[in-house]
């Protein structure tokens, strides 16, 4: 999968190197944890927008994950101190944060809403119990077409009852045997990829994307890809889920230099997805248009 240094299209799943709606984990490295960038300074500014007006809608946490959350935020300020004291400058009980107005104090709780004040990444905590791994915690300011309200407390099963092929074939066992047997120290990451309509971060509601066929058309489009991380907490034995959201303008593709490629790539993947999997994805009345855009782009 390419990888660039510079945004936009740091990651590009859509080129081939992976495939929509399975389970696609690879091995990281602890400095491939977290990824700031040059949009730092505008995620945190959104992430404080939203804590400050709809905290209810983007911060969840059952009364006992305390540890947990602590657990998260020593495990983000040390990846962070070592590897990327570039954006993040930290000083006797607080955090100086690139493009951010003001210090993070590593003293404030509760502790996950810390951590996320600290890093352009969602974070989710899974906790194992009868049902399977539920959701016992979260920051999630970036959402994709999810709501944490409706899935706070679901099980890995309901949380993804919508995903086609998830609950009814081997990827929902798959996960959970992977959740099973996660072990602590373990790093391990993931892709999705979407398009929406706008330019919005905070996505909670689900989308159609509407398209006509002119010359135009991927001028208000919008690729979104989720880089997700999952590792087992060595203390509580809870699993860190983090999410990273870029969302990057099709416009943009036009001007890079394996253009045909990834328009290319990103066409044969949306000709590929099935009914239910363009459903999904709120493409079933734009597919077709899309895919005409982007042939034109990939000649």
């Amino acid at each position: 999968m390419t990888k660039r240094s510079t945004p936009p299209f740091q990651h590009t799943p859509y080129d081939g190197s992976s495939q929509p709606f399975t389970v696609g984990l690879k091995p990281l490295e602890e400095m491939e944890f977290l990824e700031p960038d040059q949009h730092l300074g505008r995620y945190l500014a959104e992430k404080e927008r939203l804590f400050g007006n709809r905290l209810e809608a983007v911060f969840r946490a059952e009364p006992d994950t305390d540890g947990a959350q602590q657990e998260v935020l020593d495990l983000i300020a040390d990846n962070l101190q070592r590897f990327h004291c570039r954006t993040h400058r930290f000083h006797v009980g607080g955090v100086s944060v690139s493009g951010s107005s003001g210090d993070v104090s590593l003293g404030d709780r509760p502790a996950l809403l810390t951590a996320s004040r600290l890093v352009q990444e969602d974070l989710v905590l899974m906790r194992p119990g009868p049902g399977g791994y539920r959701l016992a915690a979260a920051s999630l300011c970036f959402p994709s077409s999810w709501s944490l309200a409706e899935k706070f407390g679901q099980t890995m099963s309901g949380i993804h009852e919508t995903v086609p092929g998830f609950n009814n074939s081997r990827m929902g066992q798959m996960v959970a045997r992977l959740f099973d047997n996660l072990k602590a120290g373990q790093l391990v990451g993931r892709f999705n990829w979407s398009v929406y309509p706008d330019a919005q971060l905070h996505h909670p509601e689900p989308r159609q994307v509407q398209l006509d066929g002119s010359d135009n058309a991927l001028a208000r489009l919008f690729i979104r890809v989720e880089r997700q991380t999952l590792r087992r907490l060595p203390g509580t034995g809870d699993i860190l889920f983090t999410i990273k959201v870029h969302h990057d303008p099709l416009s943009a593709l036009e001007g890079l230099q394996n253009c045909a490629q990834l328009a290319e790539g990103l066409r044969q993947q949306l000709l590929a997805l099935d009914a239910d999997q363009v459903n999904y994805k709120g493409l079933a009345e734009t597919r077709i248009a899309l895919a005409e855009a982007l042939k034109r782009l990939a000649a």
